[in-house]
């Protein structure tokens, strides 16, 4: 009886007005139409799949589609030798620097020139003073030349007090035997070049054209020198000063004496450790895994030594004999030679020619192994995180480039991590970002940014990496790469990539959100680029995340001066760029064939395009706005004419998708209801496909359109109802509620309730309320109201229902008493 009453109300209300399926929401009270469909969410979002990126399988500085022509580009290959490196380049950095002269000497060239103020100097008549200018050259000699392959070293107090007593006999035997250790050494080690042995004294200040060997506090042991060089005019002859008093003696007595005992111990270590190693690299040279068993022990033997860096005064020596050993062809070698030429600190020339050996080294993917028990890695991250950005930039170029085909590797990768990589490159991005254009390094570091959002794309995938870059504050950094190289394709296209796999994860997307000027940018991009199918089809991508699941994000797109008109712009370039394509594949194929089975690229664009205007009209104002766009909505409709599901599925069910999507929103001018017949006959192509999906999609669009009387009569002259009615047989709970929808707003037409009962929809509609009656209650509403509008002028149930009355009855009172219970 209570359910008799129900109905009954619920009849006379069904007088008054009847009510759509699809009903527009208004200010009023929302009707159960209404709520049923907010809860089924008619309104979709379209997902796509990520624009595929081709891995490619040979390892290149610059891929295939760099657009700078190899004239304007570092070479990615090249030839390295010996020859490459600059030898001048190896001798240590001194800790003193000697200030210029006031005015520059002015040489006697003739007798005429006696009253010049300056002379040449005349060597000394008395045979004491050559006696002492010779033992002093002796202990500079062995300080500068001899002390390089000796492994005692002499205090300067104790040298001096050896000058002044000393004989010259034995002075002069000294300065033998120092020559004669030193040559010997020099035969054992690399030899020096002629300029190396020479000595230039100026005031007494000797240095040596090879090594500068006062370093650091040692510098002030150098001006002391200076300080005391007048002791050594007359011998015998004391010094105005004392020799071991005054406060400069003082206050660097300690640092010499600290300084030089570290020479001592550098040299007594060179001898033991180092130089061995040597004589065993220059005798095995045909054997390469003695080679690198003893490249390994050298590199062991210098850290042990604290020998790494600059500062090792053998330096030259050790880089001159690893330089040789590169023209030997084993890249496990080079690998350890690299590593300690990486170590030792060197630049200039040098520093490119050792990052490009490990750029050629790191080419080669079966090398990753090698590379990874080597821990190459950790010097080319100590050299981008040390060396000036802007004077080496070619040589971070190839350190970036090794780094590169590192991130292809997964465990290198997570090392990469690991030891801070993404922020680093944060870092230097952000360094690159600070120089402007006008700047003359500006388009060489473009090739620099290239590699390092290479290495950025690859480290987007892992998740570990991905947590950082958003802890770092990646997008912001981006996104201004992205404003600042807008005209330069290869930059762009990479960064894009970057933020194309990002925003496929939700907290990425949020991020971008709140980057206000990234609408501006995209749009900004896409008008610079519109042809640029590769840089184009990402932008899209990630627009359409962005709008998937953010209300905000799509008004604030929408909102942005000429959004629509670019997207429409895109759409139309892209559509004739597809149907020039077709028309091509039909002449030279055949009409009627296929095309092949995943999209082409001109589809792929449209295909995310089209994603991007259906995920906009989900926000109420922007839809009613997109609704009234009539050139949006021709150029979705031209899709379903021109294109069939089987020919490109993705692409027409984002098409239906989207118009089933703006079909909702009723408002003046709506370009959808002015088409609506048209849209209905294009809809009828996709139900007669195979496609389930397509099928579904066209079902939901005339779930809407059925509102219109001229679309009802339209169903039911084109027999349409009858496939509504067959799909309630689907035994799936969405293609039945879309199927129900129609039906609903067909039995809202007293004329048109008859078909219901001639083709067995009473009977499937009781089927469906039964299978998913318990399960769904939106389904089972849609179904009872339909049955309800379908027996408005009941004089009998079992005349209204036929044989399928006592199973209904059976079930309505089942439902409503689960419904009592859960109450």
């Amino acid at each position: 009886a209570v359910l008799c009453r129900g109905m009954q109300a619920s009849k006379t209300e069904n007088r008054k007005k009847a009510e759509p399926f699809y009903w527009l929401s208004a200010a009023k009270q929302k009707t159960s139409s209404e709520i049923i469909n907010e809860a089924r969410k008619a309104l979709q979002t379209v997902r796509t799949q990520r624009p595929c990126t081709p891995t490619d399988d040979q390892r290149k500085l610059f891929g295939s589609g760099y657009s700078r022509g190899p004239q304007n580009r570092p070479p990615s290959v090249f030839s390295l030798h010996a020859s490459s490196f600059d030898m001048a380049e190896s001798r240590p950095v001194s800790g003193v620097r000697l200030s210029p002269l006031a005015q520059k000497p002015i040489l006697i060239t003739s007798s005429k020139d006696e009253d010049s103020s300056v002379f040449l100097p005349k060597p000394p008549a008395d045979a004491a003073e050559v006696r002492k200018v010779s033992s002093a050259r002796a202990y500079l000699f062995r300080t500068s030349v001899g002390n390089l392959f000796t492994a005692k070293m002499i205090p300067p107090d104790q040298n001096e007090a050896k000058l002044d007593s000393e004989e010259p006999a034995m002075m002069m035997n000294n300065l033998g035997r120092n020559n004669n250790n030193c040559l010997a050494e020099q035969r054992l080690c690399t030899p020096f070049n002629d300029e190396s042995r020479q000595l230039i004294c100026n005031e007494d200040i000797i240095r040596s054209g090879s090594e500068d060997i006062v370093t650091g506090a040692a510098g002030k042991f150098s001006l002391q020198l200076r300080g005391e060089s007048d002791q050594m005019k007359k011998p015998g002859k004391e010094s105005s000063q004392p020799r071991n008093s005054g406060w400069k003696r003082r206050v660097t007595g300690l640092e010499d004496e600290t300084r030089i005992n570290e020479w001592e111990e550098e040299e007594v270590f060179w001898h033991i450790k180092i130089l061995p190693i040597l004589h065993e690299l220059e005798k095995i040279e045909d054997n390469i895994e003695n080679l690198c068993l003893a490249c390994t022990k050298l590199y062991q033997a210098l850290s042990e030594g604290n020998m790494l860096g600059k500062r090792f005064k053998r330096r030259n020596v050790l880089l001159k004999t690893l330089y040789k050993l590169v023209d030997i062809d084993s890249d496990l070698l080079c690998l350890k030679l690299a590593k300690i030429i990486l170590a030792m600190k060197v630049d200039g020339k040098n520093l490119l020619v050792v990052c490009k050996l490990a750029f050629k080294i790191c080419r080669s993917k079966k090398n990753d192994s090698i590379i990874q028990n080597d821990r190459l890695l950790d010097c080319l991250l100590e050299v981008l995180r040390n060396e000036d950005l802007q004077k080496n930039n070619e040589a971070l170029l190839y350190c970036m480039g090794a780094i590169k085909f590192m991130s292809g590797n997964a465990v290198l990768l997570n090392e990469m991590v690991n030891k801070g990589a993404v922020e680093m490159l944060l870092q230097l991005m952000k360094q690159i970002n600070n120089i402007k254009e006008y700047d003359t390094y500006f388009s060489n570091l473009g090739h620099l940014l290239v590699q390092l959002a290479a290495i950025l794309r690859n480290l987007a995938d892992f998740p570990p990496a991905r947590c950082r870059l958003l802890c770092s504050a990646a997008v912001s950094e981006l996104c201004v790469a992205l404003e600042q190289r807008g005209s330069d394709k290869d930059v762009c296209t990479y960064i894009v990539r970057i933020l194309s796999k990002l925003s496929s994860y939700n907290d990425f997307c949020a991020a971008l959100a709140d980057c206000s000027r990234c609408y501006i940018l995209f749009l900004a991009l896409l008008n610079k680029h519109q042809k640029q199918q590769d840089l184009v089809v990402r932008i899209i991508f990630i627009l359409g995340n962005l709008t998937a699941k953010n209300n905000q994000a799509r008004e604030q797109f929408f909102k942005e001066k000429e959004s629509i008109n670019t997207l429409t712009s895109l759409f139309q370039t892209y559509y004739e760029l597809d149907l020039n394509a077709q028309t091509w594949h039909h002449d030279t194929e055949g009409k009627g064939k296929n095309h092949l089975k995943h999209p082409s690229e001109v589809e792929d664009v449209l295909i995310k395009l089209i994603r991007v205007l259906a995920n906009l009209s989900i926000h109420p104002s922007v839809g009613a706005a997109l609704a009234a766009a009539h050139r949006v909505v021709e150029l979705l409709v031209t899709v379903l004419e021109y294109k069939s599901v089987d020919e490109c599925e993705e692409l027409v069910i984002n098409a239906a998708t989207t118009i089933n999507n703006l079909s909702y929103y009723q408002v003046k001018g709506s370009a959808v209801q002015d088409k609506k017949l048209h849209i209905a006959e294009m809809l009828l192509k996709l139900l007669m496909s195979d496609n389930m999906d397509g099928i579904v999609e066209a079902v939901r669009v005339f779930g809407n359109l059925s509102q219109y009387h001229e679309i009802c009569d339209f169903i039911m002259q084109k027999k349409i109802y009858k496939f509504m009615i067959a799909l309630l047989d689907s035994k799936n709970r969405d293609v039945c509620f879309s199927a129900c929808g129609v039906l609903l707003n067909l039995t809202v037409d007293k004329n048109k309730r008859a078909f219901l009962m001639e083709e067995g929809g009473i009977g499937k509609l009781v089927d469906c309320l039964q299978d998913f009656g318990p399960a769904d209650w939106q389904l089972s509403c849609l179904i009872c109201k339909t049955l309800w509008n379908y027996s408005e002028n009941i004089t009998g149930a079992a005349s209204c229902f036929g044989g399928d009355t006592d199973t209904l009855l059976v079930l309505l009172t089942a439902l409503l008493g689960e419904i009592r219970n859960l109450g």
